[in-house]
């Protein structure tokens, strides 16, 4: 049997997206093989409303763009950090991340075919769709394709694809009637779920129980002697299917003084989406309580402490990041913002609810009270359909 030499991952630049595909990698134990390639669009301008194009097409414009004004055209880049670093310097430092090229990673997968073994490519997000499916064509026998998140069409391009079951929402009855007729056969998915699409609950993450157990010695000191009950508050953003402005800020904080009695700290963490109208809010309402704490975005992010210190999380719906991460601690979690939500994003939270993994934030709890679920285990059983798929194939993973 052949082992994965190396492990290809194909992120887009947004954490959600890329913390799935670290987190399966993790899970089959394979983090020390890994790879970090980028899709980069252009930035800046009118560039930020071309977006939702296709990314070669939305690089082809912007070249255009550039030849008409007489600006550079751009050179293949790494990434490392906020800074740009040409191809040439990439070999001297080995944490760069490049820009993903699907040609240049099909001939490493072959390269390393011939060495040591076939590689794993794993990616997330709908700008890296193209580029997986590329590699997939291209070296389809040195490499297994993993496409984390629905790509929508066409999922025979890759080995196996792993998405929540919310994503096939409008097959539903209750989806297909929110979808007008005329519309039905443009929305996606249209089909049912085939034999190597595999279907989680929540998204995937790298928060097992070995790295909660790390967190817990990282943030030892400064969360170990805080007074419990600790309850931890995380704020994310409205998105398109979850909106919500400064009501909902206004209601969190109202609901967290109703039960700050039940609490011995309290602490409030945002996220990069939160809006600074949301924050000001609870920075004002909560920033001076001697029971409450917010991380003001300096130093450290005390995200993992406080998922392995907390005894109970208060969580905005819009985040299904957030609440997989939570939801697999077998501790409390507590929604705020879930009737806000709709489309699959309900269907999302009604799922959660019906496996009594959540229960709604209304301001009435006991914090110290607790309750106990089944926590939710996507990452480790997405691994275990990914090492059943490359067993199929005579692959397996290095002992």
């Amino acid at each position: 049997m052949r082992t994965i030499s190396r492990v290809f991952i194909i992120g887009n630049g947004v954490a959600g997206a890329e913390n799935q595909c670290f987190g399966l990698v993790r899970a089959l134990g394979l983090s020390h093989r890994q790879t970090l390639f980028r899709v980069i669009r252009p930035k800046g301008g009118i560039n930020k409303r071309l977006q939702w194009l296709p990314v070669s097409l939305h690089k082809r414009l912007e070249n255009v763009r550039r030849l008409i004004y007489g600006d550079p055209l751009p050179t293949q880049i790494a990434v490392r950090g906020h800074k740009l670093l040409s191809l040439a310097a990439e070999r001297q430092v080995s944490s760069d991340i490049l820009e993903a090229n699907a040609k240049h990673i099909a001939a490493l997968s072959c390269e390393a075919f011939a060495k040591d073994g076939p590689s794993l490519v794993v990616a997330s997000g709908r700008d890296t769709i193209s580029i997986s499916s590329s590699i997939k064509q291209l070296a389809p026998e040195y490499v297994f394709t993993v496409q984390i998140q629905h790509p929508r069409s066409r999922l025979n391009r890759f080995d196996l694809v792993i998405t929540p079951r919310h994503d096939y929402y409008p097959l539903t009855p209750e989806g297909q009637k929110q979808i007008p007729w005329f519309l039905r056969r443009w929305i996606t998915p249209r089909t049912s779920p085939e034999r190597h699409v595999i279907l989680t609950v929540g998204a995937l993450h790298q928060a097992d129980s070995n790295a909660l157990k790390d967190a817990a010695d990282t943030w030892h000191d400064e969360l170990a002697t805080i007074p419990k009950p600790l309850l931890v508050v995380n704020v994310g953003g409205p998105t398109g299917h979850c909106r919500y402005g400064t009501d909902l800020a206004v209601e969190l904080t109202a609901l967290l003084l109703n039960i700050v009695p039940t609490c011995g700290s309290i602490r409030v963490s945002f996220s990069r989406r939160t809006p600074s109208k949301v924050s000001d809010i609870i920075w004002k309402e909560l920033g001076n309580h001697p029971k409450v704490h917010i991380w003001n975005g300096q130093g450290p992010n005390p995200h993992m402490g406080h998922l392995a210190f907390a005894d109970a999380f208060v969580i905005t719906a819009d985040s299904v990041s957030m609440l997989s991460e939570a939801c697999s601690t077998g501790k409390p979690v507590y929604v705020i913002g879930a009737e806000r939500c709709t489309w699959k994003f309900r269907d999302f939270h009604q799922s959660l609810k019906n496996r009594g993994v959540v229960r709604p934030f209304l301001g009435k709890e006991d914090i110290s009270e607790s309750w106990s679920y089944s926590p939710l285990n996507d990452t480790k059983e997405a691994a275990a359909h990914v090492i059943t798929a490359l067993a199929e194939r005579g692959w397996g993973l290095p002992s």
